[in-house]
């Protein structure tokens, strides 16, 4: 099945939505039933079946479905944030003596649960590279966390060369796949065991929903599904689904033109002299980008840049000399937005993660090429060194 297929009409014509164009949104809070005993399997089966808003819903339903046939996955479990759908696959395959890998540079709040979880007395450690996994992994060790590209650096991991050698120790993957989306990229079908996305960003599109999911096998969904989803409350809205399945319908266009907007200006920063350094795999100069090209079919438009500048009075008015980036958090939606990590974060965490204090993330949104590339050269032009003139 092609994946603007399933994007745009999968689930959408079953005799439930009653020829609805867009499939009803269940608002109800429970389901009820003509017996005792039809209401003792559904609990029973609380994973397929609708009982309580905290389990499923058809709405999220349809949701879920899509997102597993795009990861090429056997289930998928909607929940009501990206850290919830995380927080859950963590906790789901870790107990109390283990060691979880962080591979590469993952994004932060991820890093912060880790933390969270070392009172239970689950461990962590963060390697750079498979190297580092092998001089890193323990007896105890069960699972491997990574994302490609990575956070903030985009750092391109070979993702089946990963999942391999996990495989051969006896580890489960998960990757968060939320850069490339499923259209981009489908980690699941180069061996990885679990993929988490937040589906706040390209998925839904707009900035106007939060949301997260799990996609894998059902032998990991199912469990996590009746015990961590339930526990953890962290269910997934029917409202918020409904959007999910409105971002997917343009999920497959959108994508292709943040792509073109996201290249065009990223290669016209590359050769900016207010910028130290383009952080975008899918530039021939990115270290990663032969990689990519095997294992991704496209390139988003979110990367960070470097500028020539180690000064934090110099980053804050990069941001703010910018007139038509908003400075915000998120990324993935119609606006083009700038953060700028080092501003915002603490020191000894900036230096953990290796973030150059000149490191500003940009989301380039669906704004003209032209108008961003504009304004970024005027907002580079009021730092140190020569301004760049716009060619043409």
């Amino acid at each position: 099945m092609e994946d603007e297929w399933i994007c745009g009409r999968m689930g959408e014509d079953e005799p439930w939505t009653l020829g609805a164009v867009n499939p009803p949104v269940f608002e109800n809070s429970l389901f009820t039933f003509g017996t005792a005993a039809e209401l003792g399997a559904a609990i029973r089966d609380e994973d397929e079946r609708y009982v309580y808003g905290r389990g499923t819903n058809p709405t999220v339903d349809v949701a879920q479905r899509k997102l597993a046939a795009l990861e090429r996955g056997e289930r998928a479990k909607c929940f009501g944030s990206g850290m919830g759908a995380i927080s859950a696959t963590i906790s789901s395959l870790v107990s109390a003596g283990d060691h979880v890998l962080v591979l590469g540079a993952v994004y932060g709040p991820t890093t912060q649960f880790l933390r969270y979880l070392e009172k239970y007395g689950v461990t962590h450690t963060h390697v750079d590279d498979l190297a580092g996994c092998d001089s890193a992994i323990r007896a105890s060790t069960r699972l491997l966390y990574f994302e490609s590209p990575s956070y903030m650096a985009y750092a391109i991991v070979d993702i089946a060369e990963v999942a391999a050698w996990a495989r051969g120790r006896g580890l489960v993957t998960v990757m968060d796949n939320t850069w490339s989306t499923p259209l981009f990229q489908k980690p699941l079908t180069l061996g990885v065991d679990l993929v988490v996305h937040s589906l706040s960003k390209y998925v839904g599109g707009h900035s106007d929903l939060v949301g997260g999911v799990v996609v894998g096998p059902a032998r990991l969904i199912r469990p996590l599904a009746l015990t961590e989803y339930q526990l953890y409350g962290a269910a997934m809205s029917p409202h918020d689904a409904a959007k999910v399945i409105k971002g997917l319908r343009t999920l497959p266009v959108r994508m292709a033109a943040h792509q073109e907007r996201g290249l065009a200006v990223a290669a016209f920063l590359e050769g900016h002299p207010a910028v130290r350094a383009v952080n975008h795999p899918g530039l021939p100069s990115h270290p990663g980008h032969a990689t990519a090209l095997r294992q991704m079919s496209g390139f988003s438009s979110l990367f960070s840049i470097e500028l020539a500048t180690d000064d934090r009075q110099q980053a804050a008015l990069f941001l703010d000399k910018l007139r038509h980036f908003r400075i915000g958090v998120s990324w993935g939606g119609f606006e083009s937005l700038v953060n700028a990590p080092a501003l915002t974060i603490e020191e000894s965490v900036r230096a953990t993660m290796g973030i150059p204090v000149g490191l500003a993330r940009l989301s380039i949104g669906l704004e003209p090429a032209a108008t961003l590339v504009e304004d970024l050269d005027q907002a580079l032009s009021a730092l140190p060194g020569p301004p760049r003139p716009i060619s043409g």
